[in-house]
């Protein structure tokens, strides 16, 4: 029998945890080290998640385990208002790089929770309390962030926030506003959504929140031009803009910000999952001027662990290593090798309707017919078991789409992204026969 199986562990983990995401992979995780972790059996598992889109790094890097180690027995966890240096070099580091004059910091645990003080703020300043965001967007489960998730896990809970607003997401693969020869009118599509956007307003328009790839919509990247364009928008409306970069931040796509390809400064850009690598740390930024207007009155954003010092080591330590390992120019690279090998799959597979994105932030898009472009859920599910079995860890995205989003550490290897792409090749050929 398999050491996976332990039923004294499954019949525990049956009996006393909260199910909050689906179904539980059917394997234990004992240990994990580089790219790779290892179940009960001692199999290697290639992570081709990052763990949950975070750990870009790798697993137990050293020198994240060294600062880690320190900090555990130096100084980890502080009454909120109290400041140590760690905090407060992660928020001088943090505006240096970011782009524009993003130069205020609120550090906190998650994603969810960054992006609620972002449209917190928002509100405040602006007096206003209707938030647009994209129809496949994600961004947290909680009060706000959960009112502008569009992509999925909408239903049974009651009303959302008021004023939650939707525009259409850019998909370059199946938007309504492609044409009989193919060509996307991106603009055409905004100038529609934010026609129904201004028919909805009550005339409170406070913020606009997207993600630059929109990563658990499928992994949808909009066009050259489009953010811009919608940065204009949301100028013509006095309505902020906030960018939230937790998949997308600090070199994965190529850029240490996905924004800046398309060169718009937010009045707000969210970072989680990849600035702690793994740990729970996550940032606001906004500009002097707006938080100067939200201090005066009276912004509150009080969470048991805002501003603690073990969680802003780790980070400082990830930033030093993107930047002195010139990582965000690996995953540029590394990303086009994982991308050529993936369209050299698609020439065999007549299921992989479109490859997309941007470094090593891929989506796999798996259709049963690439004429009518249905999506297959099913084969999706299946891939990803097989992939399982053979020893690569995947991810495919909610809400019944059959897309892979790829995601590996910008640690991979060339010989590990090939790995990968035989494991996809191998699982893809098992599911379909």
């Amino acid at each position: 029998m398999s050491a996976n199986d332990d039923p004294q562990f499954w019949a525990k983990a049956r009996a006393h945890l909260v199910r909050y995401g689906g179904a539980f992979s059917p394997l234990i995780a004992e240990s994990a080290a580089g790219n790779f972790f290892t179940d009960a059996d001692g199999r290697k598992i290639l992570d081709f998640t990052s763990g949950q889109m975070s750990a870009i790094l790798g697993h137990s890097h050293p020198e994240i385990v060294e600062v880690a180690r320190r900090w555990i027995g130096e100084l980890d966890h502080l009454y909120s208002t109290i400041l140590s240096r760690p905090v407060v070099d992660l928020a001088a580091l943090i505006a240096e790089v970011s782009p524009g004059h993003l130069d205020r910091v609120l550090l906190v645990s998650t994603g969810g929770e960054s992006n609620e003080a972002a449209l917190r703020m928002a509100k405040l300043v602006t007096g206003r309390h209707e938030i647009v965001a994209m129809s496949r967007s994600w961004h947290g489960v909680t009060g706000g962030a959960a009112a502008a998730t569009y992509s999925s896990s909408r239903r049974g809970y009651g009303p959302p926030t008021p004023g939650a607003l939707v525009l259409p997401a850019p998909d370059t693969y199946r938007s309504r506003f492609i044409d009989a020869q193919g060509v996307y009118d991106w603009q055409s599509e905004l100038d529609f959504g934010f026609e129904l956007v201004d028919r909805q307003s009550s005339g409170a328009l406070a913020a606009c929140i997207v993600e630059p790839i929109l990563s658990s919509g499928g992994v949808l990247e909009p066009p050259e031009g489009y953010m811009m364009a919608l940065a204009e928008k949301c100028r013509e409306r006095d309505m902020q803009l906030i960018f939230d970069e937790a998949q997308t931040g600090l070199g994965r796509t190529g850029h240490l910000f996905a924004s800046e390809r398309d060169g718009v400064v937010p009045q707000y850009l969210t970072l989680s999952k990849t600035l702690g690598a793994g740990l729970p740390l996550a940032a606001m930024l906004t500009t002097p001027e707006i938080e100067d207007i939200a201090a005066e009155r009276g912004f509150l954003f009080y969470t048991t662990h805002a501003s603690d010092p073990l969680p802003a080591a780790v980070g400082l330590k990830v930033i030093e290593i993107i930047l002195r390992d010139r990582l965000t120019e690996c995953a540029a690279k590394l990303g086009q090798r994982l991308k050529d090998g993936l369209q050299a799959l698609q020439q065999r597979y007549d299921c992989i309707g479109d490859i997309r994105g941007r470094g090593l932030l891929l989506g796999l898009d798996l259709v049963k017919d690439r004429r009518t472009r249905t999506p297959d859920p099913e084969l999706a599910q299946r891939v990803a078991c097989e992939c399982l079995e053979l020893g690569m860890m995947t991810s495919v995205v909610r809400g019944g789409l059959g897309i892979f989003r790829i995601a590996p550490p910008m640690t991979i290897t060339d010989e590990q992204i090939d790995l990968g792409l035989e494991i996809f090749d191998r699982a893809l050929a098992k599911a379909l026969h």
